[in-house]
């Protein structure tokens, strides 16, 4: 399953050549993330104040290939890549139409709020 999050880029994105500036696309990717957990079904408010337990991010790799600009309609499209019990690695990209401005890959685990790692809840969706 392949979740994809339109986002348009803003003024408050952009550098001073009206570039979106490289820690935003970060911003752009934790968005499709969280909301690929609406999607499967997943509440993370629940998780955290019934079972103690949260998602943080433990690895990023970011490829930067081609600049958005102001006005730019995006699309962040998030896929898991693999799963393992207490993490997850996740594909992410940012494009313009057909073009591939961003890719990522995102180390996901699931821990208790002191810190320490716990197997990831089940979901039903298709390709997780």
């Amino acid at each position: 399953m392949i979740y994809k999050l339109p986002i348009r880029v803003y003024y408050e994105d952009t550098d001073m050549a009206g570039i979106v500036y490289y820690a935003n696309y970060l911003r752009y990717i934790e968005r499709g993330r969280s909301e690929w957990v609406r999607a499967v079904g997943l509440d993370q408010n629940r998780m955290k104040n019934e079972d103690g337990i949260v998602y943080a991010v433990r690895r990023v790799e970011a490829d930067y290939l081609a600049p958005a600009r102001l006005d730019d309609e995006l699309v962040v499209e998030t896929w898991v890549e693999s799963r393992k019990p207490v993490r997850m690695v996740m594909g992410q990209q940012v494009k313009r139409g057909e073009k591939l401005l961003f890719r990522a890959m995102v180390t996901v685990i699931c821990m208790t709020l002191e810190g320490k790692p716990v197997r990831m809840p089940q979901w039903d969706a298709p390709g997780a």
